[in-house]
């Protein structure tokens, strides 16, 4: 197996840099719904709360607090100075998810939702309809990753789509990115705008149960990777994500501090983001 590492008294750092924002609660409207592919919905919400939103990093995640499902009624927390503060016995149910992209100027915030399962925040994106409200909060922080390496690679399945579209679209010309992505089947591929040089693979679930397979893993291995320094950035069910790091770092010879592999969920568990690291 080819070393594409760099010794570590060679290779420049070239290291995440960590941001903080102001905490921040907006109840948003829906203006438009859009069904992307069989399993991808995308909400454009908006809103005068909108204003001061900030999402500098890619794989960014906001708190969406969802509408009570009976009442239609939202209840969200204030800021205090040790995070949210909620009335007592209001919390609604909450996801993290990406802000795909937001436009200042049209004071618009897109939000993609993958439809895994029969869920809340599923439930309630396949219902949205133009009016209805729901609450963002964040994001608290952003991860942002540098652009000067020899190449980047991308790994995830349909939650990772909103973070892998943010990243291919801010890659400069003659960047290269290795994208593969996990969806069920063709009719569920995107076409991903950028101005880099990408080699794109999707595999496909075929109707298996996301989660349950190794297709991601499996793909990577026979994979032919470019030569040169590269970030690794992973992000799919959390047992895949650990297992794509450890192949990564273990026989691809990935540096461990230009990889970020991330659970965006985990089979039979709810609101769970992982991390996984050393």
């Amino acid at each position: 197996m080819t070393d594409f590492s760099t010794t570590p008294s060679s290779a420049p750092e070239r290291l995440p840099r960590r941001l903080r924002h102001e905490l921040r609660f907006r109840q948003l409207q829906v203006r438009t719904v859009r069904r992307l592919t069989p399993h991808l919905i995308r909400i454009t919400l908006g809103g005068e709360a909108l204003d001061g939103f900030t999402s500098p990093g890619f794989d960014d995640h906001a708190k969406l607090f969802f509408p009570d499902p009976q009442t239609g009624a939202l209840t969200l927390p204030t800021a205090g100075p040790g995070g949210p503060v909620w009335p007592e016995g209001a919390k609604p149910t909450m996801r993290d998810y990406t802000p795909r992209r937001h436009d200042a100027a049209a004071g618009t915030l897109e939000i993609d939702f993958a439809l895994h399962d029969a869920g809340p925040a599923t439930q309630w994106a396949e219902r949205a309809r133009p009016g209805d409200v729901l609450g963002v909060g964040g994001p608290r922080g952003s991860f942002i990753v540098p652009t000067e390496f020899d190449w980047h690679l991308l790994i995830g399945d349909d939650t990772a789509l909103p973070a892998i579209w943010r990243r291919l679209a801010e890659l400069p010309a003659g960047a290269r990115a290795v994208v593969i992505a996990e969806v069920d089947g063709g009719a569920d591929e995107l076409a991903f705008e950028s101005a880099a040089d990408i080699d794109l693979q999707w595999v496909h679930r075929r109707g298996a149960e996301p989660g349950t397979g190794t297709l991601l893993l499996d793909a990577l291995r026979k994979k032919t990777l470019p030569e040169g320094d590269f970030h690794a950035w992973v992000a799919c069910e959390s047992a895949a994500a650990k297992a794509l790091r450890a192949h990564l770092v273990g026989e691809r010879g990935a540096r461990p501090k230009w990889v970020r592999a991330s659970g965006y969920w985990r089979r039979g568990a709810v609101a769970i983001h992982d991390t996984h690291e050393d």
